[in-house]
């Protein structure tokens, strides 16, 4: 069952369970709410977690971006007349998927290749499993999980919060392109094959290959884009 965390409340009882020992890393976080979450019950507000943790509050925010994009927790939804949603509702409105997977391109080759350089066992093995589409899974939410874990593998939290808005803009049904004809069931197979290379660079520690992967990856999917906009445009 997914949950999510709850909205700060001043009312909210502390009498939660014992704070757990200090954190050092991202994925001991991780673990850390899995714990919470297997209790049973929501996540207390962002605010509570980060003092029960004794983590910054960026910290629990990448955490908490990792468990959604395994499927563990409801996507965050920006309330209305918060910045944040305010800057993305602008650049949704700016843009089109044209500069969207142009952006797309210039960032994610450079993000693979650090991720090949930086990416910790336990990074390497959820983009290994996020390579593959799951049985029944929705193909543009397996889609991104791969893409956030490896952006989130890169160790630079800027930069996996960055990807995660062009991602959050790119997915606006106002930039979606309706396709012309049904899709083709291979091309999951294809994609998962793309997928699966990147992750094969990146297990190897090998930059050069899954910058190269990357892009070519994303090549095909500008062709498609490209494709459903104008079929001309991709001969």
């Amino acid at each position: 069952m997914k949950v999510s965390a709850q909205p700060d409340s001043t009312n909210e009882s502390t009498n939660s369970p014992t704070t757990l020992s200090t954190i050092t890393d991202i994925h001991q976080l991780v673990d850390a709410l899995r714990s919470l979450l297997g209790e049973g019950g929501s996540l207390p507000s962002e605010r509570l977690l980060a003092e029960r943790l004794s983590v910054k509050r960026h910290q629990l925010r990448r955490a908490l971006e990792i468990l959604r994009t395994e499927g563990q927790l409801e996507p965050a939804q920006p309330r209305r007349g918060e910045p944040g949603a305010a800057r993305g509702e602008a650049l949704i409105r700016s843009t089109n998927p044209i500069e969207v997977i142009e952006l797309r391109l210039a960032l994610e080759p450079a993000l693979a290749r650090l991720a090949a350089l930086r990416a910790t066992p336990l990074d390497i093995v959820r983009i290994q499993r996020a390579a593959t589409t799951a049985s029944g899974a929705e193909r543009g939410a397996a889609d991104l999980s791969f893409h956030k874990a490896v952006a989130m593998a890169t160790g630079n939290t800027l930069a996996a919060d960055f990807y995660a808005l062009l991602r959050r803009v790119g997915s606006d049904a106002r930039l979606h392109v309706k396709r012309r004809d049904p899709e083709c069931p291979n091309r999951v197979m294809q994609r998962d094959r793309e997928h699966r290379a990147i992750a094969d660079a990146i297990a190897a520690r090998d930059p050069d290959g899954a910058d190269s992967a990357m892009r070519q990856h994303l090549i095909s999917v500008q062709a498609q884009i490209l494709g459903r906009m104008a079929p001309s445009m991709s001969a």
